[in-house]
């Protein structure tokens, strides 16, 4: 599959990852027992975005002086609509992060270490998966058909669904951890296993840490298919998807004291994903646009806030 990632961008976006890492990890004190507070997520969603949004124009930048502006502008727009596809879908995971947190009775304070091997995990997860999809792509182009018809369909399941909530304590995965470890009752600060009478038990923090690593993997199968529907090149779809990645921890601070603002958001969401899965199943007889598909987006986004916002300023109680 033809791509433009040469050794140069691929180094370059490596090694913005790292250094970004390495601050969130070493001077933001990712790995350390902490509190984010809303400022300090506000700000470091500023700084994601930015460091995004300057890749993109580094990108542009590159490819107008080495191949022409054309090329330039359409790997550009297709960077762009990837990262917003994925940051939308991100908020989802974001929900379910919620729900996992307060189920297991995950003070904020611990919150930020499982949220930052989790990042760490989704990473190296969709990194694989996503060259994976491209050799898939390039030597089966019939399974764009396959990933369309399985976006298509999760779009209304998802429609369908919205106002249901996951039933946590019957989920199969966190039945079969309980019976096949020795779990305690309660948290150890930080740590995922203790010693008990020579016996290792495992922690609601570990619990709730596989549990935020199969969300990740879950959502990576909706939202990567979505992607390769905009580019097929995977230098795009992979540097869109880890620079979304990279900001969404920030994002779950930001967005943990205000969730239930946006009831309606899963409804966007899932017409993006609708609107994804028919472009993918149209893209040998009609190509839509890349800036027709990334004002979509934006579009069903934007107004699924708005909607959002609007009913809960109607419900809010008065005085």
């Amino acid at each position: 599959m033809e791509s433009i990632g040469n050794i140069w961008l691929w180094a370059s976006f490596g090694a913005i990852v790292l250094v970004m890492l390495a601050i969130d990890l070493f001077v933001v004190g990712g790995g350390k027992q902490h509190r984010v507070s809303f400022r300090e997520a506000a700000t470091w969603s500023v700084v994601w975005v930015s460091v995004s949004f300057l890749f993109a124009a580094g990108l542009w930048w590159y490819l107008d002086g080495s191949f022409g502006r054309e090329l330039a502008n359409q790997k550009s727009l297709e960077f762009i609509t990837g990262y917003l596809i994925e940051k939308s879908l991100a908020v989802d995971n974001v929900f379910i992060w919620l729900m996992l947190f307060a189920f297991f009775g995950i003070p904020l304070e611990l919150q930020k270490r499982v949220l930052v091997l989790g990042v760490l995990g989704a990473i190296i997860m969709r990194t694989v998966i996503i060259f994976a999809g491209a050799w898939l792509i390039a030597q089966f182009h019939w399974i764009l058909y396959v990933f369309g018809a399985f976006l298509l369909v999760t779009g209304i399941k998802m429609w369908w669904f919205a106002d249901e909530k996951p039933d946590l304590a019957n989920n199969p995965l966190l039945k079969w951890l309980r019976g096949h470890m020795k779990i305690t009752d309660e948290l150890h600060g930080e740590k995922f296993f203790v010693w008990r009478d020579g016996v290792r038990y495992a922690t609601p923090l570990f619990l709730a840490l596989v549990l935020v690593e199969i969300s990740d993997l879950i959502f990576a199968v909706d939202s990567i298919p979505a992607i390769f529907a905009i580019t097929g090149d995977p230098f795009i779809v992979l540097t869109s998807n880890v620079f979304a990645i990279l900001g969404l921890r920030a994002m779950y601070f930001l967005l943990a004291d205000m969730a239930d603002r946006f009831s309606l958001l899963k409804y966007g969401l899932a017409a993006v994903l609708v609107f994804i899965g028919v472009k993918m199943i149209l893209i040998d007889i009609y190509k839509i646009p890349i800036g027709f598909s990334l004002a979509v987006v934006a579009t069903f986004i934007g107004i699924s806030i708005w909607l959002s916002l609007r009913k809960e300023k109607r419900e809010r109680p008065v005085g």
